[in-house]
């Protein structure tokens, strides 16, 4: 039980953080690039948050698995 949850936020996190890196190259995407030299602001904020709750997850995880 200890493992689940660690389990479902690391598998959260890389989901959330593939959403982020697929929403930098979507079409309507490419045009913020273009003028501001830089991804968009939500795109960039959903790949940090979810490779922080990617590491959240693994941290316990590996925290989880010394326990038993």
């Amino acid at each position: 039980m200890r493992k689940i949850i660690p389990l479902i936020l690391l598998l959260a996190g890389l989901a959330v953080t593939i959403i982020g890196i697929l929403s930098t190259q979507q079409t309507n995407a490419d045009l913020s690039p273009v003028f501001t030299g830089a991804a968009t602001d939500k795109a960039v904020l959903t790949i940090i948050l979810g490779s922080i709750i990617a590491a959240i997850g693994l941290t316990f995880l590996v925290r989880a698995r010394r326990r038993v």
